[in-house]
């Protein structure tokens, strides 16, 4: 029952109750008025009334008076309490828990849980404490796992910073010591050092990139782009990478000449050098090989990236694009890696409207697929 409806409820009864004892009293006094008046007004019968009887009977009537003024205000207290009681309790219970609610709030325990009954404004109000209670902590567990998630991230990009530096640091005393005494030391020496000033490069625009993500401020620029011109352009690119790497590239594109997508081309070569870098950091094999094929399957262009590496578990295969993630096959800490690389993969294609998953055996290597919607042109009616 609603407050208002209580406390309405309380005063009319506290009204009402007084006026019927009130009524209930009148009656009495005056039906037993009109008996003595009926009795000593009679024609009929000759009644010999005496002063003892006339005092009596007065008696009588103040103690009846009596008996129904202290029966009305034993009445009257007692439903003037029930009432307090009532409406008090429908008060003070929900007022109670807010209040050590609170106390737990302020103490910083949100490890507790509202039992509220009823359906009244207090009831309400305790409904809703016991909702914000809990978005606090989904709140509070947010902030734990994304300071988590920022050490782990500042301890990955310490570390794998580091570790091209010092590689770099050692390729270039070398050659100030005189180490590199032949052309073919020399260019060997100058080609590492250029692998790794580009992977700490990588490194830093991930890092810049995975502030602009969790702001939501990825600058996109879509536009028409034609599949095969784009992606002989990004093929071109990746094969002069991996070709310092003694990595060959196989490229094939079985998508006719005219068809375009939209998208940022921009941020789709991002997406591809992720997952090929992805590829290189696990590439176990004495000669690496990695495919890139283009297809066209229907309303959409599929992208296809193999690679003959290590592999990935199949229990792990499901969460290798979450944020960190890593496990001991696919994504060892050993390797580097800033454990966003793929995260970031899947959020720029979900941007597009595309999507991306994997395949992978151990041992054998992984495929990584990822899909762009085509553009097509609207005929106007």
């Amino acid at each position: 029952m609603k407050l208002k409806t209580r406390i309405i409820v309380g005063f009319g009864m506290i009204i009402l109750v007084p006026l019927l004892l009130f009524s209930a009293a009148l009656y009495g006094l005056g039906h037993s008025k009109m008996a003595q008046e009926y009795m000593a007004n009679s024609s009929d019968v000759v009644y010999d009334i005496s002063i003892d009887e006339s005092e009596n009977s007065q008696t009588q009537v103040k103690l009846m008076t009596k008996d129904l003024l202290f029966t009305a205000t034993v009445i009257l207290v007692f439903t003037a309490l029930s009432i307090g009681l009532w409406i008090y309790r429908s008060i003070a219970t929900p007022l109670v828990k807010l209040k050590k609610a609170t106390q737990n709030i302020k103490e910083g325990n949100l490890d507790f849980v509202m039992n509220v009954e009823g359906n009244d404004e207090f009831s309400d109000l305790c409904r809703d404490f016991e909702e914000m209670r809990k978005r606090l902590k989904e709140s509070a567990e947010e902030k734990i796992l994304l300071d988590k998630e920022n050490k782990e991230l500042i301890s990955n990009i310490s570390h794998d910073l580091k570790t091209p530096i010092t590689a770099v640091k050692g390729y270039v005393e070398g050659i100030m010591d005189g180490v590199a005494d032949t052309p073919e030391k020399m260019d060997r020496y100058v080609k590492t050092i250029y692998n790794k000033t580009n992977e700490m490069d990588h490194l830093i625009n991930e890092l810049t990139f995975y502030s602009k993500i969790d702001t939501n401020r990825i600058p996109y620029t879509f536009s028409k782009l034609n599949v095969e011109d784009y992606f002989n352009d990004c093929a071109q690119e990746v094969g002069l990478e991996l070709e310092t790497r003694g990595i060959e590239l196989v490229y094939a594109n079985y998508v006719e000449k005219d068809v375009l997508v939209i998208a940022d081309g921009e941020q789709i070569r991002r997406v591809i050098h992720n997952i090929i870098s992805n590829a290189i950091k696990y590439m176990d094999k004495p000669k690496g090989i990695i495919q890139i094929r283009i297809k066209d399957v229907g309303d959409f262009i599929q992208v296809e990236i193999e690679d003959n590496g290590k592999g990935i578990a199949a229990k792990d295969i499901a969460y290798i694009f979450d944020r960190f993630y890593r496990t001991d096959v696919s994504r060892n800490s050993s390797k580097g890696g800033s454990g966003i690389g793929l995260s970031i993969v899947k959020k720029i294609l979900e941007d597009h409207g595309g999507k991306v998953w994997a395949t992978s055996r151990l041992g054998i290597g992984t495929i990584m697929y990822f899909v762009l919607r085509k553009y097509q042109e609207v005929p106007m009616k």
